[in-house]
């Protein structure tokens, strides 16, 4: 999905969902930010978005990460800079594409990151070690005690998903968590005080372990909405955040040309 002006603009967003999530999940941020009238490309990222779990079997945080690369690349194609909107796991993507491209990335918006998860097999938590042996024996992982019952406008997340998905997502995190002290670029980051997926402390750890200068770096904090933040009760408090912090960047680089 995406919206491209005739001429190459100085500057693209590239939104990258999360793990399991949908194109619905963050599709409240797609309208606004094309009404600005900058490109916006919003990727589904490999084995998302299908009518079962299985598509997801198989496929490797490497995946996510070409086709994340690849959406990078088209958007470049049609902007001099790039802001990345990552939500959850997008957000760890998009941190890799930060440390790998560098100046080319104007900054980065990072919601609900994934950094530290609430899950006890999460790597960094108590039963990490205990992935291997479960990953040979359960072959399906229960997503449901992560997920709401509803949130309007989103379609049902995958109610389980393939144990090797989740080991590859864990991996994903481990490589992403040595990288924070090479992102200099401007940081926004948004989190929800009390949602049950991705535990609160991610938002300061991420803050506090980034090299970005600390006057390019900031934390928004939603108090009621739990980990799809663009579906739920704080969702126009969000968008609009995200619009008015993306306007900003585009304004001050009018300014210093």
């Amino acid at each position: 999905m995406a919206e491209q002006p005739a001429k190459q603009a100085s500057f693209g967003v590239l939104i990258l969902h999360g793990f399991t999530a949908t194109l619905d999940s963050v599709k409240a941020l797609y309208t606004p930010l094309c009404e600005i009238g900058i490109p916006v490309l919003m990727p589904q990222l490999a084995g998302h978005g299908a009518s079962s779990p299985d598509a997801l079997r198989g496929v490797t945080w490497e995946a996510w990460m070409k086709d994340a690369d690849k959406a990078f690349q088209e958007l470049r194609c049609h902007s001099e800079r790039v802001i990345i909107i990552g939500h959850s796991m997008g957000a760890l993507l998009s941190i890799n594409l930060a440390v790998r491209y560098g100046s080319e990335i104007d900054s980065l918006v990072l919601v609900a990151p994934a950094i530290k998860l609430a899950s006890l097999f999460a790597p960094g938590r108590p039963l990490h070690f205990a992935v291997p042996i479960v990953s040979r024996v359960i072959k399906k992982w229960d997503l449901k005690p992560y997920a709401r019952k509803s949130n309007e406008g989103c379609a049902p997340h995958y109610a389980w998903v393939p144990t090797d998905a989740v080991v590859s997502f864990f991996d994903l995190l481990k490589k992403t968590l040595p990288l924070l002290k090479k992102v200099t670029v401007p940081v926004f980051i948004l989190h929800n005080r009390r949602e049950s997926t991705v535990l609160p402390e991610s938002a300061t750890i991420l803050c506090d372990s980034i090299a970005t200068d600390s006057s390019e770096k900031s934390i928004l904090w939603l108090e009621r909405s739990e980990h799809q933040t663009f579906c739920d009760c704080e969702k126009e408090k969000a968008v609009r955040s995200i619009i008015d912090y993306v306007s900003g960047r585009i304004a001050r680089k009018s300014l210093a040309v």
